[in-house]
């Protein structure tokens, strides 16, 4: 792994930060949206310190050993999430699958839904992996820039392929392989966030809209088009639209993206950049096309049958929320095998039901079907084999080229 630079924030980052937390993802709730609520000055404070302190200038020489595992000993694992990101009973009193966990291995599980934002998270758990301490959690749940930081700084545990026998054979391939982290050797996901094209088709007057160059030239759509505020989202869509692959783009193909949008700025065709505020105006009609999040409009279809979305040709962007065991957990074992457990079909379909995000296992369809059809057919859930074809991940930045990029990204939204 490599070792990292200080990684003094910059201002364009910070903006970029706030933006996540008070309108992006990281102002969302789980079940209505896609992120849970933003912790407002805490999590301004977190990134405060993230800016002010930097990290380490290199990973510890013992960063990422793992502790003594203790889990033959103590049947028990703790489990740090997102809020609304796990099953629930109908009393709202119970986790079923994690009950269910508990009942056939005797692993108590201690589950927190503790993390609010990544930023936030980081900044609480940082201190301790930075001193090779145990942060107290044995698996965690983070975004996967995030997860690639952890995984490069040497603060997460490399996987024991004989504890995951089903997320070894069950992954789809989409998520197999992210340049972060080949392989999987350190992490899983729990869930993929596809960015699709969203559109009103009583505000198009019936038209569909399925590209980002109808967005960005189509004179019937003029002043009522937004795009994301989240810069990994909207480049990553015109890099694609442009015949560039996001996991690969260099510089020059950045510049050609940001020059793209910012001609669609200036003759005003681009209405504004949103983070998920975009859904009043998108139901409402006054935004008439977008790109959005596939679960803005998983919940938005549910109350208004004109919201559409469209997988362009060109493809589309999937984030994900990944699994990883910290350095030093005391229950490396356990963990493993909780992360297994939720690659079992029947498992995977019961958490799938309830969240409604993209399901990163094969083989759930049947499974889902048998809670329910309709989402079992639902491609924002369960891609089918084109739409999986058609996914791509924005590739891992350097600091230098986040500092660089989200500095061009804020000058082009104005913010």
């Amino acid at each position: 792994m490599e070792s990292y630079e200080p990684e003094h924030l910059s201002s364009a980052q910070l903006a970029a930060m706030r933006r996540s937390l008070t309108s992006g993802r990281g102002a969302l709730t789980r079940r209505s949206l896609l992120r849970a609520s933003g912790m407002g000055a805490i999590a301004l404070g977190g990134m405060a310190t993230l800016g002010a302190c930097g990290i380490p200038p290199a990973k510890r020489a013992d960063a990422g050993v793992a502790s003594d595992d203790h889990s033959a000993k103590e049947k028990e694992v703790t489990f740090s999430n997102w809020t609304e990101y796990m099953d629930v009973s109908e009393d709202e009193k119970g986790r079923p699958t994690l009950e269910a966990f508990t009942r056939r291995t005797g692993i108590r599980v201690k589950y927190t839904e503790d993390i609010n934002d990544n930023v936030e998270f980081f900044g609480k758990i940082k201190p301790q992996l930075a001193a090779g301490q145990n942060t107290g959690r044995d698996l965690i749940c983070v975004t996967d820039w995030l997860a690639a930081r952890i995984i490069r700084l040497g603060w997460a545990q490399k996987l024991d392929p004989s504890n995951l026998p089903h997320a070894f054979a069950n992954v789809s391939a989409q998520f197999r392989t992210p340049d972060w982290d080949p392989g999987r050797a350190y992490s899983y996901p729990w869930t993929g966030i596809p960015t699709v094209i969203a559109y009103n088709v009583k505000a198009t007057g019936g038209r569909k809209v399925d590209s980002v160059t109808q967005l960005l030239d189509d004179p019937k759509l003029k002043g009522r088009v937004s795009f994301l505020s989240e810069m990994r989202d909207t480049v990553g869509m015109t890099l694609l639209d442009q015949g560039k692959d996001p996991g690969k783009f260099t510089d020059a193909d950045f510049d050609g993206a940001i020059g793209r949008l910012q001609k669609a700025v200036d003759k005003k065709q681009i209405r504004r950049f949103t983070g998920n505020d975009y859904t009043a105006d998108l139901s409402k009609g006054d935004i008439a096309a977008c790109v959005g999040w596939a679960g803005d409009v998983i919940q938005l279809q549910a109350d208004n049958p004109d919201i559409k979305f469209t997988i362009p040709a060109a493809g589309y962007i999937t984030s994900s929320d990944n699994l990883l065991v910290p350095a030093q957990a005391r229950h490396k074992t356990n963990a493993e095998k909780l992360i297994d457990y939720y690659y079992e079909p029947p498992v995977a379909a019961q958490l799938a039901a309830y969240i409604n995000y993209v399901c990163p296992v094969d083989g759930v369809r049947d499974e889902l079907a048998k809670i329910d059809e309709s989402m079992a057919s639902n491609t924002l859930i369960l891609p089918d084999q084109e739409m999986a074809a058609k996914s791509r991940s924005f590739r891992s930045l350097t600091t230098k080229e986040e500092t660089a990029y989200e500095e061009k990204f804020a000058k082009l939204i104005g913010a």
